[in-house]
């Protein structure tokens, strides 16, 4: 759609009309009122005599066009196309990723082949935080140990950078869910315009921490955080593997307790399907803000009759210099 940024320039052109059309009935009269003089020797003058009067009349119109182009540049012509999309308003978003010992068995499956859980947990969850333009991401690695490997963040390079570098046992072998909740907890904003939320993954409970699941739970409930909690894989304590620890947690709340208590919601995520199903649906849950679209491309046009008008008063300054030398 074309438009003018200041429509209000075109007024000048309102005495330029008047001044051409008083030129035209002054050229007019005077060639009414003209005499002629007859000479018995008039074909000896020179011929060519009127080249000038031509002359001046080229030069006024095309200075007349030059200061029309002049005007519409003024008037600054654009034109406005597709509207601009808004960033989405985004939230907090912490993901909590157990890198215990366990998180290595080979029994999820990526082209017929065996892989990891931790590498097809990393391989889906980056492509989750690829579609969540808008929203902080934090990262923290947990297993005896917990670390925050990325604060949240705008920077997604960042976050799908370190997502990569993750690695079974990095934190130890044990799985401390408590410490790594509350651990996220503490780098959310006060005040957030849209509510934070944990994203936790993990393939057991809780069996190491100095905070206890149930104490983390109690403050993400006081906080109005709500927790994901995914379970990866199947029975870790089929197939003749080892049984199970004997220093787990007492009275800890499990995966599905944790987040009832802060609404939000247990999955289980025994395949690959499973687990894009499980990203998808929680993507669904929490939901970007989409901002109408207030700004649109916007493109100048205001350069062609500039350029237009410095071609015209050019020719009309030759003809000038044309009828002068004539």
């Amino acid at each position: 759609m074309l438009s003018l940024a200041h429509p209000a320039w075109l007024g000048l052109l309102l005495p330029l009309l008047v001044l051409a059309v008083l030129r035209r009935r002054g050229r007019v009269s005077q060639e009414t009122v003209s005499v002629a003089l007859v000479h018995p020797d008039f074909d000896r003058l020179p011929q060519g005599r009127d080249a000038a009067p031509a002359n001046a009349r080229l030069a006024f119109w095309l200075n007349f066009l030059a200061l029309v182009c002049l005007i519409l540049a003024l008037s600054q012509p654009q034109w406005i196309g597709d509207w601009i999309p808004e960033t989405p308003q985004g939230r907090e978003i912490v993901l909590l990723v157990d890198t215990s010992k366990s998180m290595g068995i080979t029994d999820f499956e990526l082209d017929g082949q065996p892989v990891e859980r931790l590498s097809v947990l990393k391989d889906i969850v980056t492509r989750f935080v690829a579609g969540r333009q808008g929203d902080r991401f934090g990262l923290i690695a947990f297993g005896s140990v917990t670390g925050t490997l990325v604060p949240p963040t705008f920077d997604l390079d960042l976050v799908r950078a370190m997502l990569a570098r993750l690695q079974v046992g990095i934190a130890g072998d044990d799985t401390a869910i408590g410490d790594a909740i509350g651990l996220a907890l503490k780098q959310l904003r006060a005040q957030p315009r849209l509510r934070p939320a944990l994203l936790l993954f993990t393939d057991g409970d809780s069996t190491a921490g100095d905070i206890t699941p149930g104490e983390a739970v109690a403050l993400a409930r006081h906080m109005g955080v709500p927790i994901y909690t995914v379970q990866i894989g199947g029975d870790l304590f089929a197939a003749g593997r080892p049984g199970a620890p004997a220093h787990t947690l007492a009275d800890a709340p499990g995966l599905a307790q944790i987040a009832a208590a802060t609404g939000g919601h247990y999955y289980q995520a025994g395949n690959r399907g499973a687990l894009q199903s499980v990203i998808h649906d929680i993507g669904q849950r929490e939901k970007t803000v989409v901002r109408p679209a207030t700004r649109r491309v916007v493109q100048a046009w205001y350069l062609l009759p500039l350029l237009l008008a410095g071609v015209l008063f050019s020719l009309g300054r030759v003809s000038q210099i044309r009828r002068v030398a004539a």
